[in-house]
């Protein structure tokens, strides 16, 4: 009897040049992820007032992070049913195109409120790039060769992560402020160049219709719920009434959008799927490890930078251990999971972030530059033995049918969570900081008052300008920042914590077996 052998799925054209396709796509995926963690390490220097910086306030630095992860975030589902609608290579080079764009625009900035209005043009270029790239990297490649292929392309993000800072730093090192997001320019005209020679057109026979109103509603309903959070730190005061209108209100809306998308039958986010505990235990966990160490980054920077005294390129350099770990243990962490099961691996893995994270409450001006080395190089263990097990667990909660889905919704509560972190956590520094402060700003006149309480940067600022009269404020101003940074440490442990307590109590003991006749999701290709 002979065995049939199934025809290969992948146009022989396609397959000879498959891996340089992935390089391509992983240049596309490095420029949208880098630009994040290039902007880490400018945020003190776009602190700074003019002519180095633009003298943007904590809360414009916060928008500035956070407008591109909400509109990113926001319009993950949507740029994907586009996707599969018009051709992933079509909305692929559509987003590298309005990414570019808006780079340039950022780098010419005069205002916070222009860098805040061009880092969310770039996020709209970016959400059209990140889900596309996985859909033409399953087009590609062989089923046999997903497995790598996904996993070369995961660690495009550790690769981001470990060279942003670096080249940030050394850009801030030698150019002004704006080259951080000049750069992107000329990696977006050869990735372009690239895609429109290399890479093949695909879509789906079968798109889902596109869902404006769940769009509008996720969107509004996480810009205000964040917009509240971050003026209530900026304040001081979370029962300030507008504050807590704006914050209810967000709330209200995200829950009118949850009730949309249950009852439409073309919903951008399929609710049913949280009705499975370990696949919502798996997101909560990737939201709350993101929720903390997006907060932790963004008072580390402060921490390296203004109270340490580092350069962006030598705090960049800092970072490194962290990225390092990550892309070492990353690949690694699936052999703990087939030892001790997704439970016990991924409960650690919180312990062990939240240990890192309770560490920075000890840390003051003094502290040797060595131990912060050791627990960025632990938090990044901690993250990697965190991220891996969890996308192995909501990629098999879903049909194969639905992998694209599990991964828009993997990235969106990754990107929210972070999002939130910030807000949160940077709002409770602010605070904190303000507390510690403000009765040390009594000699200012009324109108310094305000602006010199916001964050450290706003105060060292402010002494500078003040000359030999200002330097009373700069040792305050050290040792409220180094409280704030505490009391923001802790409260990120706590979460931390809380994501240790969901995992261990939902996520499976050990790892589900294989599946079995899982059906390869129909493409249509076009083109080579």
């Amino acid at each position: 009897m002979t065995t049939s052998v199934p025809a290969p799925r992948i146009p022989e054209a396609v397959h000879r040049r498959r891996w340089a396709i992935l390089g391509v796509l992983m240049l596309s995926l490095l420029i949208v992820v880098l630009d994040n963690s290039i902007l880490n390490v400018a945020i003190k220097t776009i602190a700074t007032p003019a002519p180095t910086g633009l003298g943007a306030t904590q809360s414009e630095i916060e928008w500035a992070i956070n407008s591109y992860t909400l509109v990113f975030a926001g319009l993950l589902f949507t740029a994907g049913l586009i996707g599969d609608r018009l051709g992933r290579k079509k909305v692929l080079l559509g987003g590298l195109v309005v990414f570019g764009i808006g780079s340039a625009l950022a780098a010419e900035s005069g205002s916070p409120a222009q860098l805040i209005t061009y880092r969310a043009v770039m996020a709209l270029g970016a959400a059209f790039v990140m889900p596309a790239t996985l859909a033409v990297l399953m087009n590609v490649f062989e089923r046999s060769e997903q497995p790598k292929a996904i996993g070369i392309w995961a660690g495009g993000v550790g690769l981001a992560i470990a060279i942003g800072p670096i080249t940030g730093g050394a850009l801030l090192d030698h150019f002004w402020w704006g080259s951080v997001f000049l750069i992107n320019v000329p990696i977006v005209v050869i990735a372009v160049a690239l895609m429109v020679w290399l890479v093949p057109d695909s879509r789906d026979p079968k798109p889902g219709r596109l869902d404006p109103v769940g769009v509008v509603l996720s969107v509004l309903g996480l810009v205000l719920l964040v917009y509240g959070i971050i003026k209530g730190g900026e304040l001081a005061d979370f029962t300030d009434a507008k504050v807590l209108a704006t914050i209810i209100g967000g709330v209200v809306v995200l829950i009118a959008f949850i009730v949309y998308e249950k009852r439409s039958d073309h919903p951008s986010l399929d609710v049913t799927y949280f009705r499975d505990k370990v696949f919502s235990a798996a997101m909560a966990a990737i939201a709350l490890v993101f929720f903390a160490l997006m907060g932790v980054t963004f008072f580390g920077v402060f921490y390296t930078q203004s109270v340490r005294g580092y350069s962006p390129l030598e705090s960049g350099l800092l970072m490194l251990p962290l990225a390092a770990a990550q892309m070492i243990f990353a690949p690694r962490a699936r052999l703990l999971v087939d030892r001790f099961g997704n439970k016990a691996t991924t409960t650690a893995g919180m312990l062990l972030i939240a240990a890192t994270l309770a560490a920075f409450a000890a840390f003051e001006a003094d502290t040797p530059i060595w131990l912060l080395e050791v627990v960025f190089f632990l938090m990044g263990t901690g993250m990697a033995h965190i991220m891996t097990p969890t996308s192995v667990v909501i990629m098999q909660a879903l049909p194969r049918e639905k992998a694209g889905s599990a991964s828009a919704l993997s990235n969106t509560f990754r990107q929210v969570g972070g999002a939130l972190g910030i807000a949160v956590l940077g709002s409770v520094l602010a605070t904190s900081y303000r507390g510690g402060i403000e009765d040390r700003l009594g000699a200012l006149p009324p109108g310094l008052r305000d602006t010199a309480g916001e964050s450290i940067e706003a105060t060292l600022g402010i002494a500078e300008k003040l000359g030999p009269r200002g330097q009373a404020l700069v040792t305050p101003a050290y040792d409220a920042f180094l409280h704030a940074m505490h009391v923001t440490a802790l409260w990120g442990t706590g979460v931390a914590l809380a994501g240790a307590v969901v995992v261990a109590v939902f996520l499976p003991g050990r790892p589900p077996a294989g599946q079995s006749g899982e059906r390869e999701p129909e493409l249509i290709a076009t083109g080579d």
